[in-house]
């Protein structure tokens, strides 16, 4: 299946040197996935809600100070390659093109609709995220847009004083925080000065209660209620307990799930991709295959490498967080570790994952050998 179908000829664009106070307005006004930056008439980028979070610049800065650098996809390509290429974009829309001529857009959300009736075969178990971040009700609207930045996350689970699920706040609820004018019902009047405002708490902002799905559900169900309720993610409780937070999954977890194959190559997504200058995929693929061939038995479906880029620098280098998470025949194994300079956290983390591999592998021996002792004692 490719995305002729599904890609869509509707979207907004901007030029280069558009003053991002009008970015912000048309984000208020019209509420889109993102906006498409143009350069003397040619592509540039996109602008979304991700990177007007993520940004104290004021509203005179121009347009391109914001723009991020998305890969134009072909209007014939497979839904699994841009499925892969919106994730490791870290966006939720890119621009399509026809030949030299951009036709269009293809959205997370269009693609997500098209597969919705096949996804009926994935459990939410199998692929939502249990390394969940979560910030408490009465922390301040400042430490949680720092998590989501540190995490490079757009959702936080909100817990109250005895760690239960109390509601959920996201990038959005940010960007329409710091964006539109309007004040809210029973709040406190926003538009004071910024320090302010980052010193309210979560509760004034958080939606309560958050939307949850259990490990059992179906992703098809999942999927189907975010786009009946309009958002982007569900938390995920047990389904005695829909209090206790076991982790999140969101749109683009699905979309993640739609590039695993069970193909004999190892099927590899990374998320940051932008961050590794000295790497190639080739690179990344060999070095984790190398880890997964220590322990024969074990069939690696997917693997996810993710990239996070700290503030702290040493000679120019930047601090690089990378976590790789395997999904394998024998459940799932991780390794994260950090380093100045992509390939140096990469293979910290690499050398985490590889004592985890071959951990499972001395448990499933020692297991053995205790049976084989056993038969023999039984023998006697």
């Amino acid at each position: 299946m490719d995305i002729a179908d599904i890609a869509t000829p509707d979207f907004i664009e901007v030029d280069a040197n558009e003053r991002l106070g009008k970015v912000r307005s048309i984000f208020e006004r019209e509420n889109p996935k993102a906006i498409i930056v143009q350069n003397d008439g040619e592509y540039a980028g996109v602008i979304g809600e991700k990177q007007l979070i993520n940004s104290h610049v004021e509203d005179n800065t121009k347009a391109s100070a914001l723009t991020q650098s998305v890969p134009k996809i072909d209007r014939h390509e497979n839904v699994r390659e841009v499925a892969r290429m919106l994730v490791e974009g870290n966006t939720k829309v890119a621009p399509v093109y026809e030949g030299e001529k951009q036709y269009g857009i293809i959205t997370q959300d269009a693609i997500l609709k098209a597969v919705l009736e096949n996804l009926d075969a994935l459990t939410v178990e199998q692929i939502y995220t249990d390394d969940v971040v979560t910030i408490g009700e009465r922390d301040r609207l400042g430490q949680a847009i720092n998590r989501l930045r540190e995490h490079s996350i757009s959702r936080l689970p909100v817990v109250d004083r005895q760690n239960r699920l109390a509601g959920i706040l996201t990038t959005y609820d940010l960007v329409e925080f710091m964006v539109r004018d309007e004040g809210r019902q029973g709040k406190q009047d926003r538009r004071g000065d910024t320090d302010r405002m980052l010193d309210l708490p979560v509760y004034d902002l958080m939606t309560s209660p958050a939307r949850t799905a259990t490990p059992s559900e179906s992703v098809r169900d999942a999927v189907a209620r975010m786009f009946e309720d309009n958002i982007a993610g569900l938390v995920v409780t047990p389904e005695d307990d829909d209090g206790e937070v076991l982790g999140v999954m969101t749109k683009t977890d699905v979309l993640r799930a739609l590039t695993y194959t069970e193909e004999e190559q190892m099927d590899v997504q990374i998320t940051n991709v932008g961050l590794i200058e000295t790497l190639t995929r080739a690179d990344i693929v060999s070095a984790i295959t190398e880890v997964a061939d220590k322990y024969q038995r074990m069939n690696v479906h997917h693997a996810h490498v993710r990239f996070h880029e700290h503030k702290e620098k040493l000679r120019g280098t930047p601090l690089i967080q990378c976590q790789i998470r395997l999904r394998t025949s024998h459940g799932q194994l991780a390794g994260s570790g950090e380093g100045y300079g992509a390939e140096h956290a990469f293979h910290v983390a690499l050398d985490k994952l590889e004592r985890n591999v071959l951990e499972v592998k001395g448990f499933e021996a020692d297991e053995r050998y205790r049976g084989q002792l056993l038969r023999k004692l039984n023998e006697l």
